[in-house]
């Protein structure tokens, strides 16, 4: 993306009171950030069957470029990518996902457009058997796909065990998170986040100053599933947020 239209990405994304369905229609109906901003005034000729709260909310659009802007510097200073989704660095299988985020926020090395790609899930309670075949999984996984990309959500158990085994066997892990890259959560997972990022990366639909709730959790979940051909569900109990990942997984026929 253009600098302006990265800085017009970010203003959008910041738009309250929009669901993310609305924001692809206008999305795909006016093919950029920029055309939004420069059409805010007169949407409704362009799309006549947008909202009356959507125009209301995009005519104010501009009062969110300061935020964007202080985002934008706080994304060059640290070396993220700004990745919006007509870019080609965004995750192709991602973008097939009719929830998919329009912008994504990116450190690292690694492609997300990785020839494979596995995502690994399951419980943040893991027992001895879970961690072994975390391991024993990425094991072979580098002896049979050698240039695979894991990829996990950084949390406790499942998620930890994963990208370790991963770096562990010289391959490329990405963690989704779930609240910005000025954060890292938990922080305990500090020093393996530093290695992914060098070996990996960190990626993230969530500007700065976005703390880790809940419902960013569960929002994520679709990335981790979006992203990769496959979601391996290592342990979990009968209910979990690694059986709702694979849920999604397969409702994206992964």
């Amino acid at each position: 993306m253009t600098e302006q239209e990265t800085l017009y990405a970010i203003a959008f994304s910041f738009v309250p009171h929009m669901n993310l369905l609305n924001r692809k229609m206008l999305f795909e109906n006016l093919g950029s950030a920029t055309e939004i901003f420069e059409h805010r005034q007169n949407l409704k000729e362009i799309v006549p069957n947008a909202s009356k709260a959507t125009l209301e909310a995009l005519a104010m659009m501009d009062i969110h470029l300061k935020r964007a802007e202080e985002e934008l510097a706080f994304a060059r200073a640290g070396h993220i990518q700004c990745i919006g989704y007509n870019d080609k660095a965004y995750p192709a299988r991602l973008r097939e996902c009719p929830d998919a985020p329009l912008l994504l926020y990116y450190r690292g090395t690694a492609s997300l457009n990785s020839q494979h790609i596995i995502s690994m899930v399951g419980t943040r309670q893991i027992t001895p058997y879970g961690k072994d075949i975390c391991r024993e999984f990425v094991k072979e996984l580098k002896r049979l796909c050698p240039d695979a990309l894991v990829v996990s959500g950084l949390a406790y158990g499942v998620d930890i065990h994963s990208h370790r085994a991963a770096l562990e066997q010289d391959m490329e892990t990405v963690g989704v998170l779930a609240h910005g890259l000025d954060q890292i959560y938990p922080r305990m997972h500090r020093d393996t986040a530093v290695r992914m990022v060098q070996h990996g990366g960190l990626l993230t639909e969530f500007p700065s100053r976005s703390n880790a709730d809940k419902k960013n959790f569960v929002q994520r979940n679709r990335i981790v599933a979006g992203i990769a051909d496959a979601t391996i569900v290592v342990e979990s109990a009968q209910k979990g947020g690694s059986l709702i990942t694979a849920e999604i997984a397969e409702s994206y026929g992964r």
